[in-house]
């Protein structure tokens, strides 16, 4: 399998710029995911890949082969969408052979390659289906089935999964992960679900506006990351945020009673008056931590195996708080959210991330 190069890669639709000088380097064989919100460029970056929009400026090498101007037939890539897009009159077989037939290849190796593919997705009872008696999961496989028999460099993925239901789409996720194991493929993987982007990824890409903000493992970059966007955009529950102001070697929280938080070293590197956000995961509030914020709970769910708790302190911003022992708790009781410091993270007021 072949890796990829994109040097300082731009597109432009007449005077609006979409994709802003992006440099990445995908090793061969990674599962590579790109996430951002919506109208990012995400989706477009992938289609650039694939030869199905032209790359203004910048240069796409596929292998060691300049890719700027080959035709996306000839770039060794295989592109699975978010529709599945197959014909309603042909069966499994016939949809995923379709492409080898048109391109002249031999009935027997056709075969070959189709029970192959079935195999490998587990489709071979499913074979002579059309795509009408399929459920929404397996029409998704058949679609990939029809990228694998290509033998591409490189899979592109673009939202595959976005139109399968939640239980669905878990499911499909294994199966992707351990089709990854298998072919010891390439995969650029599309998604605005970072759920997705943490759960497949050896490396995401996250992007917004047109920018790569970071590079990472998913760990990395949840443990790690540069700025607020990055922080604030992986996780679910969301990182709290809470807004301060320097003061000595503290940041006072206005909208917390003026309650405080040490900020350690970044005192040396701060003046009085400075406005410095503070980022704590829900999960990071824990008994015993070195540190506390007192709240009043406003809404509690108890999803079972965790309670999140969100809460205020006289009507400041809502601090969403993962309670180990929450299965007592009830709207309106007072809770002393501990945390440990060590893993509290600082921004400053542009939001890039203070060490």
């Amino acid at each position: 399998m072949s890796g990829l190069q994109l040097k300082a890669v731009r597109k432009s639709f007449g005077s609006v710029e979409v994709i802003k000088g992006v440099d990445l380097d995908i090793k061969p064989r990674e599962f590579v995911v790109f996430v951002g919100p919506s109208g990012c460029g995400k989706s477009t970056l992938l289609r650039m890949i694939a030869g199905l929009e032209q790359i203004t400026a910048g240069e796409l090498y596929i292998g060691d082969e300049l890719m700027n101007d080959v035709d996306p037939s000839k770039r060794g890539i295989a592109m699975v969408f978010q529709s599945y897009a197959l014909y309603p009159h042909m069966t499994v077989r016939e949809n995923m052979g379709f492409a080898l037939r048109f391109a002249g290849v031999s009935k027997p190796e056709i075969e070959k390659q189709v029970l192959e593919a079935a195999r490998i997705l587990e489709l071979e009872p499913l074979l002579e289906r059309r795509p009408k008696e399929l459920s929404g999961g397996q029409r998704q496989r058949v679609a990939i089935g029809r990228a694998i028999v290509r033998h591409p460099e490189v899979f592109l993925f673009d939202e595959p999964l976005s139109n399968l239901d939640a239980e669905l789409r878990v499911h499909m996720r294994i199966e992707l992960a351990r089709l990854h194991k298998e072919l010891r493929a390439t995969i650029i993987y599309v998604t605005h679900d970072q759920v997705e982007a943490m759960t497949l990824a050896d490396k995401i890409v996250v992007l917004r506006d047109g920018i790569v903000e970071q590079v990472g493992t998913p760990l990395e970059l949840y443990d790690d990351p540069d700025n607020r966007f990055v922080a604030g955009f992986l996780g679910s529950p969301k990182m709290n945020f809470l807004e301060g102001v320097v003061d000595g070697e503290n940041l006072k929280l206005p909208t917390f009673g003026a309650q405080t938080i040490a900020l350690g070293d970044l005192a040396k590197k701060l003046k009085n008056g400075d406005k410095v956000t503070a980022g704590i995961r829900p999960e990071h509030f824990k008994r015993g931590g070195s540190a506390a914020i007192n709240v009043t709970t406003e809404l509690v769910e108890h999803l079972g195996g965790e309670t999140y708790a969100y809460a205020r302190h006289d009507g400041g911003d809502v601090l969403t708080v993962a309670m180990d022992d929450g299965r007592e708790l009830v709207a309106g009781d007072q809770v002393r959210a501990e945390y440990d410091l060590k893993r509290v993270l600082f921004f400053d007021e542009a939001g890039q991330r203070l060490r």
